[in-house]
């Protein structure tokens, strides 16, 4: 293996591996504000890094831009449903944890 292929397998496990970290982060936190906080990073990130790890294998130019259109696509659709998720939380009256609840 090439030093680009390492890299690129070490971009690709991180990517799975923030996928992973955000799933866990959904189950374990306590409440709305902070589960939708932990999967829209995890996952943003994530993405990220499996694209950058995917680019050196991009058969050409368009691809490439592909890819990278694709992870800008997820980055707005992921911040703008976290928003609304929050918002229509908040309008309900979700109050958000606080270290001081027992929980």
């Amino acid at each position: 293996m090439t030093w680009i292929e390492w890299g690129q397998t070490l971009l690709l496990v991180a990517g799975a591996s923030f996928y992973v970290i955000g799933t866990i982060g959904v189950l374990r936190f306590p409440d709305v504000f902070t589960r939708v906080h932990a999967l829209t990073k995890a996952d943003n990130i994530g993405l990220g890094l499996l694209v950058i790890g995917l680019l050196p294998s991009a058969g050409s130019v368009s691809e490439g831009f592909k890819l990278l259109l694709i992870w800008t696509v997820v980055l707005a659709g992921s911040a703008t449903s976290g928003q609304l998720i929050a918002r229509r939380a908040r309008e309900r009256g979700v109050v958000p944890w606080s270290a001081r609840d027992k929980r």
